[in-house]
């Protein structure tokens, strides 16, 4: 996995990064987007468009986050490789861990 989505896109989910991908692999689940492993070309063009600094590169992810990482793939357990976000849409899932996490992004 290239590149990985952590906590601060918890409930803020700001698109930026959708509009950025070349290749349509950052998806959205209800709380938070995901980059499918498989689709992502690692050209890292997501990254610096985050305004909340949410993503890394997988080598990169801080340690307080690294379950993140498997959240990322665990979002595509089920989904599979659809092949592109846009056609799929919203898709109201999480996984567990993501689904168990207070309230965030508000201050």
């Amino acid at each position: 996995m290239p590149y990985t989505i952590a906590e601060p896109c918890v409930d803020v989910l700001d698109k930026a990064c959708i509009e950025e991908c070349p290749v349509d692999c950052i998806y959205e689940g209800g709380r938070m987007l995901y980059i499918h492993p498989d689709e992502c070309v690692d050209c890292g063009a997501c990254e610096p468009v985050c305004p909340v600094e949410a993503i890394f590169y997988e080598d990169d992810v801080p340690d307080q986050w690294n379950d993140y990482v498997s959240a990322n793939v665990d979002f595509f357990v089920e989904l599979g490789s659809p092949g592109g976000a846009a056609k799929l849409g919203k898709v109201d899932y999480d996984p567990p861990f993501i689904k168990a996490l207070p309230p965030m992004g508000e201050d």
